[in-house]
């Protein structure tokens, strides 16, 4: 079941849509759920279904299609590479390559610790930027190197 703050902040989403448009909602109501557990776990997509009224499999292929949804537990930080041509084309190879050496995991993996999950992702649509990442589908990092990956990770060992 659905938590009363996740309940609530679908309510807030749903006034921007007809009342008749209700599955105009899911994909912020995935965010929420995953906001509040990390992850989007298949009963929530089921209790997301119900309390939008739309088939689960609707639902289930929304988290499946976008990248930004967990579908496991994936740490407490999901960085998330850009692995399409352009960021390839501008080092993402070396960025996963370096973050997989630095973590110890590779790409659908979680570090022991739980603190960190790597992934790789499709389009994040800053190409000038490339290579990039996001940190929990929340911050877009570009223009990686060594250095500038591990400042930001020493930033997420702060929070």
């Amino acid at each position: 079941m659905l938590s009363e703050q996740i309940q609530a902040k679908i309510n807030r989403e749903l006034k921007k849509y007809p009342a008749n448009q209700k599955q105009s909602a899911v994909m912020a109501a995935l965010r929420f759920v995953q906001d509040e557990k990390g992850w989007v776990p298949a009963d929530d997509m089921a209790d997301v279904a119900a309390f939008l009224g739309m088939p689960k499999m609707a639902v289930c292929e929304i988290a499946t299609f976008y990248h930004m949804y967990n579908l496991k537990p994936m740490g407490r930080h999901t960085l998330t590479v850009c692995t399409n041509l352009p960021c390839m084309l501008g080092g993402s190879e070396d960025t996963v390559a370096y973050l997989k050496s630095r973590l110890g995991i590779g790409l659908g993996e979680v570090t022991a610790d739980g603190k960190y999950g790597l992934r790789e992702g499709e389009c994040m649509g800053a190409c000038k930027d490339a290579p990039l990442f996001t940190v929990d589908n929340k911050k877009l990092c570009g223009r990686l190197n060594k250095e500038k990956i591990d400042q930001i990770l020493a930033g997420l060992d702060q929070s």
